[in-house]
């Protein structure tokens, strides 16, 4: 099988702080005289909240942040990702920044010079809160979001629990920065079914979804998918642990590639999920049985779905297709080493 380290990809669906290391967490505990923080023992989107919100304490001085950052772009290059696009809500860590614009100011300035230095290109998607944010406070989210626009901020997310908080109370928001070039891509489609995913294509303009899968509940949804070419920012783990799917077996994403719906692959959490990227490109091989040239597909999507540059999106898109011409090397068990013979056996 070829090698998915070497397939160039795009990673579009990632949650900043948490996409960091345990043992970045743990030493951020330490540091702030707290224990480290627990990163599981949750079946349910409730449970999963709670975890975040002991997690987020651990971050006290923006050093925090801009190793965070190194780290995860080094991660990213490692993991044969070209360019990469994380989320970041700042509000939850005003009481570090004093306010949104120092927090982008401090992530923009490290992630730029990380990516020159790892050779990933770094662009950000501003978060909305639907929870806890209104719909005039997402208005300012945008508003910030745009005035961030020349230093790497590309597009507009909606986040949090989708039940009970559906996406047509933030068009407004939505409108703004789609009016001022930044992409849209909110989570729907997760947690709710069809009418979320349809709310936000509606009312939000939505260029590409963060997750996105219960389309695949309704034919005529998956129709409209393809009608705009819509993304879905797929995290099978996530998906898996959050009981949005009963088991990998039944993941919908095979089917909506043989739709013909435009799918990238991603880690969403890794923190708490396990996965990285790249192992969640190949547990889509073993689990579900994805080809190469369904991967390939998947890793297309993320580079032309996202907002890199033209440069990087042509180069990334050579890379794919010289993966996918060269000949898949041939596994024998001859060549198996001795551990893996004992492991066999």
């Amino acid at each position: 099988m070829r090698d998915l380290r070497s397939l160039p990809k795009g990673h579009l669906h990632l949650h900043f702080e948490l996409g960091m290391r345990p043992a970045t967490l743990a030493d951020l505990a330490a540091s702030a005289g707290i224990p480290t923080p627990r990163t599981s023992g949750f079946t349910e989107f409730a449970g999963f909240s709670d975890v975040i919100g002991g997690i987020l304490p651990a971050f006290r001085r923006p050093a925090d942040f801009e190793r965070l950052i190194d780290e995860m772009v080094s991660d990213a290059a490692d993991e044969g990702i070209v360019y990469l696009e994380p989320s970041f809500w700042p509000y939850a860590h005003l009481g570090v920044f004093g306010s949104a614009e120092a927090a982008w100011e401090t992530v923009l300035a490290r992630s730029e010079q990380a990516g020159a230095r790892y050779g990933v290109t770094v662009r950000w998607m501003a978060a909305v809160d639907r929870v806890y944010d209104s719909p005039e406070q997402a208005v300012e989210v945008a508003r910030t979001a745009l005035g961030h626009a020349d230093r790497g901020v590309v597009g507009l997310g909606l986040h949090n629990d989708e039940n009970g908080w559906s996406p047509e109370p933030f068009a407004a928001a939505f409108r703004r920065a789609r009016e001022g070039g930044l992409l849209s891509t909110p989570h729907a489609g997760e947690l709710d079914g069809p009418e979320s995913v349809r709310g936000a294509i509606k009312a939000l303009g939505a260029d590409r979804l963060q997750h996105g899968i219960r389309a695949i509940e309704d034919p005529a949804l998956v129709d409209e998918l393809l009608d705009h070419a819509t993304c879905l920012d797929v995290c099978p783990t996530s998906n898996l642990l959050l009981s949005v799917v009963p088991s990998m077996a039944v993941h919908p994403l095979p089917a909506l590639l043989r739709a013909g719906v435009r799918c990238s692959i991603n880690a969403d959490d890794p923190l708490l999920f396990g996965p990285t990227c790249l192992e969640e490109y190949e547990l889509c091989r073993r689990e579900l049985g994805l080809s190469d040239e369904d991967l390939a597909a998947c890793a297309r999507s993320s580079v032309l779905a996202g907002a890199a540059p033209e440069l990087v999106r042509t180069a990334a898109l050579a890379g794919i297709d010289a993966w996918l011409a060269a000949p898949a090397p041939l596994t024998a068990p001859a060549l198996l080493t001795a551990p893996a013979l004992l492991t066999a056996g």
